[in-house]
């Protein structure tokens, strides 16, 4: 199956983070996102950022995210672990999981990859590929 969704950054909070004299910085932030669509819920995570400062010289980051919300009319949370890269001769991608063994009440059992996306227009929208697994906890 497959839900997409957009989602909106609603929270950004730095933490002390390293700023070397020489290289990318790397950055810690908290975020929370509101998400509308086939997943329709918000969360909260911890993301490790490089490069914020000029991302055309490349940058990347890793987040974990716990979602509360719903999916596929079943609620409960899950945990996205997700990632993505971009440079001069590197164009933008993402990439990300479901934790395995994440999920909670009616979503126990969720599996997943997910992918995102920003528009021209500067939306992001989440793909996410994703089944469940009976007796997976």
């Amino acid at each position: 199956m497959e839900a997409k969704c957009t989602f909106h950054v609603t929270g950004w909070e730095p933490l002390p983070g390293d700023d070397p004299a020489e290289g990318p910085a790397l950055a810690r932030v908290v975020i929370r996102k509101k998400f509308q669509g086939d997943l329709d819920g918000e969360s909260a995570g911890e993301g490790l950022f490089c490069g914020l400062g000029d991302p055309e010289a490349g940058a990347g980051y890793v987040v974990s995210e716990r979602v509360t919300g719903v999916l596929a009319g079943r609620s409960g949370t899950f945990v996205l672990q997700h990632g993505g890269i971009m440079g001069p001769d590197t164009p933008p991608r993402s990439f990300g999981n479901v934790v395995p063994g994440s999920g909670t009440d009616e979503l126990t059992g969720l599996r997943g990859e997910m992918e995102i996306a920003r528009t021209a227009e500067g939306v992001h929208t989440l793909a996410l590929r994703y089944a469940f697994v009976e007796n997976a906890e």
